[in-house]
């Protein structure tokens, strides 16, 4: 194998040219195999602007019904679907997942990378958003469609109030639509961690990199509790196991802790990625410096920590003691003190500068103007006494649009009319936008300003007709009359980016004269990004753009060359950014479509209660993951390769940093947020119920004498099998075998249990945690079967990846082995509720 660059000096072009074709993504039929992060970031992002043209037709529709009093246009039932959908489309299938296709656009770009970390898992990702996504929308075409609220509080979310099939339509098509989510924060944070030009320490990341790693370390512990919560529901639904049900010790404020541990973070998690193009774009149009780079990560960062401790922030009229009433409403409150850091902070930039007052400037300066007002009324909120008179009115409405569009739409329009150019090649032309901006505000805020007034004259959310002669009928006509100027500046919008590409005028690069690396490539980006790496000596938003392109173009950096027909990019440490492997990338494949494919089927196979069917895909989609891990270039041995005329680095297969050692800890630790929120629920149970105790004893005596026994031994052999040079197939064996034995004692013990776990919410919570550890120890036996086919060619000295990986595995079960044993001793040590 060739270890050296290639000797032939190759010009731009002809760089080009052989780089291309090996990064290309191919036409017609082969873009369903595409994994390029170009490809998948604008698939993303206009699928998302799908969904919210719908969402967008769904407002429409609710503000239609609205508009006068004792309005005929819709009837309960069509409302309350209407209404969950909007919601439902605006939160989940919109907002997060616009920005997570943005940033996989951009954070190779600006990081100096040529693509993502795991090209096929963000392909997974999007397939799994687009079908979960669809789902829903097919349920509402054929009038099943959830209609309990885009939070689906229970009770009316149980089978006793809504009997048919349009909760569990939500509860498993926004599920499948969280693999995405979870994807999409793994792929981000790993790019961000180990994927960065050389030289590019923490302190030189461009701000935008500082945003996304936090939300994506927000979504791997803020989506769990939602995920968990929704298997919970769902498993009440379909088996009859009580987790909400208060007639057999269960309780419905359950969910709402659940869903408001992700709900509220989800505010922060929607927010700070607009933040983040927002601290990109306002130096840019500003011609200045970011003021307070420094302190506007740690506002951030404080704003990520304070998010995790608002939950209850939506629980005030439940019935919350006044302590914990008291803690997190001055909780609330220090979450304004972040938020209002980077808002001087960029007052302070544009203080600095000369402002340009193009579209993307407008949008800005209708950010701050919206944005500021749905802040003070969240501070409103967060005071116990006025949430109590404002709770569950159009007040509380109007702040969340306020927060939400002022935090989200502003700042995506700006980003939009910002990397447009960047997208397509061609700038525009600014004529709708202008237009279609002053529809956007003027609309928005004739639209949700008056919800203010109606909610303070008491008029309640979620209704769906009010009585004539009501002093809410003129503010509600105004509303909807805003509602469909704002919606015309949409349509406006969305024409003008129709005009950009077909008649946008082409540039040569860097239209705004920015200093980050996205402009230092050609526009629209070639697949592979960079022709060569940089090396970044300076804070990564202040580059001399210009001359750093001319020299990418020409080779003139890490990676300037072809070799072996590979797709190669670089990995750097942590800290400190120095190069310390070349990362090779998968090439494009079918497998996530059709694992994507597999996925759906199990989802749909519960939604019909086809649960053998949904055995069987779950299976199927096991082992096209399975075919993933074929990798004939990881069978050999190559040592340090050249990556520059002066730096040889390993491949990735061979270093003890690779991005799938990370990528595991980090999915481990979404799993233990999920396994901490089903431990949080039992003793939530435990302790606050007064409804009946369990009829058996919570400890199995079958669990204790044998399956814990066999689990540990399973655990301990799989995870020193990693370590153990020469033990490596028997210690595999081993774990294979206690694995399996363990994981069917499970099973019978579970199937012997199933009636008992009906009978009372303990008992149900005692069967989830051991179908929870069941599960991971049939995926235990999965990895040591995993592990004894790798070494055969795939494990050698220097490769000892896949070891480590399995050994991440081995001793988290080892750890829930224990916690599952130990947490019905702990259980029944606390005094009951009352």
């Amino acid at each position: 194998m060739d270890r050296s660059i290639p000797t032939q000096k190759l010009s731009p072009i002809a760089l080009h040219r052989q780089l291309d074709a090996i990064w290309d993504a191919g036409s017609g039929i082969k873009r369903f195999a595409a994994v390029n992060h170009n490809v998948i970031g604008k698939r993303f992002m206009v699928t998302a602007l799908v969904f919210f043209a719908i969402g967008g037709f769904l407002g429409m529709l609710i503000r239609t019904q609205l508009a006068t009093a004792s309005n005929g246009f819709m009837d309960a039932a069509q409302y309350a679907q209407v209404f969950t959908m909007h919601g439902t489309i605006m939160m989940f299938l919109f907002a997060i997942p616009f920005f997570e296709g943005l940033s996989m656009y951009l954070l190779p770009k600006m990081l100096g990378a040529r693509d993502l970390a795991f090209p096929r898992l963000s392909a997974y990702g999007y397939w799994c958003y687009l079908f979960g996504g669809s789902m829903l929308i097919f349920a509402l075409v054929t009038g099943i469609a959830p209609d309990g609220g885009w939070f689906m509080y229970t009770p009316l979310s149980s089978s006793k109030y809504s009997p048919g099939i349009n909760a569990d339509i939500w509860l498993l098509g926004i599920t499948f639509v969280e693999i995405s989510a979870i994807s999409a924060a793994i792929e981000i944070v790993i790019t961000i961690v180990r994927m960065r030009a050389p030289g590019m320490s923490l302190v030189r990341m461009p701000i935008f990199a500082w945003y996304m790693l936090v939300v994506g370390g927000m979504m791997l512990v803020g989506f769990p509790p939602l995920i968990l919560g929704s298997i919970l529901l769902e498993a009440e639904r379909a088996f009859d196991l009580p987790f909400f049900d208060p007639d057999r010790g269960g309780d419905p404020l359950l969910w709402q802790h659940l869903f408001w541990l992700f709900g509220h973070p989800e505010v922060y998690i929607i927010f700070l990625p607009a933040a983040g193009a927002l601290s990109t774009i306002i130096p840019v149009l500003a011609r200045a410096t970011l003021t307070g780079y420094e302190i506007i990560i740690a506002a951030l960062m404080a704003m990520a920590f304070l998010s995790f401790g608002l939950w209850v922030h939506h629980m005030y009229t439940v019935g919350i003691p006044h302590v914990a009433l008291s803690f997190f409403s001055a909780a609330s409150a220090l979450v304004a003190i972040p938020t209002s850091i980077q808002i001087f902070a960029w007052l302070a930039t544009l203080a600095q500068g000369r402002p340009q007052l193009n579209v993307p400037m407008l949008n800005v300066i209708g950010f701050f103007v919206v944005f500021v007002m749905g802040g003070l009324t969240g501070v409103m909120l967060a005071m116990v006494p006025f949430d109590q008179q404002a709770h569950d009115t159009h007040f509380v409405v109007a702040h969340l649009h306020y927060v939400l569009v002022g935090g989200f739409l502003f700042p995506m329009l700006a980003g939009l009319y910002y990397w447009i150019p960047h997208i397509s090649g061609r700038q525009p032309a600014q004529h709708l936008s202008h237009a279609a901006f002053w529809m956007i505000f003027v609309g928005f805020n004739l639209t949700f300003f008056m919800m203010h007034l109606t909610g303070l004259l008491g008029m309640p959310r979620r209704i769906y007709a009010y009585p004539e002669g009501s002093p809410w009928e003129w503010l509600n006509l105004l509303s909807s009359f805003g509602s469909f100027i704002m919606a015309m500046g949409f349509v406006l919008v969305a024409l003008d980016m129709v005009l950009i590409f077909i008649f946008g005028k082409p540039f040569r690069r860097n239209p705004w004269k920015a200093g980050t690396l996205e402009w230092a490539m050609p526009t629209p980006p070639p697949s592979y990004s960079f022709a060569s790496i940089p090396h970044i000596s300076e804070r990564a938003d202040n580059l001399p753009i210009d001359k750093l392109a001319a020299e990418l173009a020409a080779g003139k950096g890490y990676l300037g060359f072809s070799r072996n027909g590979w797709m190669e990019t670089l990995g750097i440490d942590a800290i400190s950014g120095e190069p310390n492997q070349i990362i090779l990338l998968p090439r494009p494949t079918y497998l996530p479509l059709f694992t994507a494919i597999a996925t759906g089927g199990v989802f749909v196979s519960l939604l019909l209660k086809l649960y053998p069917v949904a055995v069987i895909f779950g299976l199927a989609t096991l082992g096209l993951f399975l075919l993933w891990t074929r990798n004939p270039d990881a069978k050999t041995d190559r040592g340090p390769l050249a990556a520059s005329s002066d730096c040889r680095l390993p491949l990735h297969f061979e270093s003890l940093e690779a991005p799938t050692i990370l990528a595991m800890r980090l999915v481990l630790v979404a799993n233990a947020t999920l396994f901490a929120s089903l431990l949080f629920g039992g003793l939530f149970l435990w302790v606050s119920n007064l409804g009946p105790r369990p009829k058996t004893d919570l400890v199995s005596t079958a669990g204790d004498a044998l399956i814990i026994p066999l689990a540990i031994f399973a655990a301990c052999a799989g995870a020193a099998s990693g370590l153990k040079k020469g033990l490596y197939r028997p210690m595999f064996l081993a774990s294979l075998i206690a694995y399996g034995l363990a994981a069917t004692l499970l099973l019978v013990e579970l199937h012997g249990r199933s009636t008992i776990a009906t009978s009372t919410a303990l008992n149900a919570v005692e069967f989830a945690v051991s179908c929870y550890l069941a599960f991971h120890l049939g995926l235990g036996l999965v990895f040591a079967g995993f592990g004894l086919w790798r070494t055969g060619e795939y494990i050698s000295d220097a490769r000892q990846n896949d070891l480590r990986i399995s050994s991440l595995w081995h001793g988290y079960c080892l750890g829930i082995v224990l916690i599952a044993w130990l947490y019905p001793h702990l259980l029944t040590t606390l005094p009951p509720g009352g």
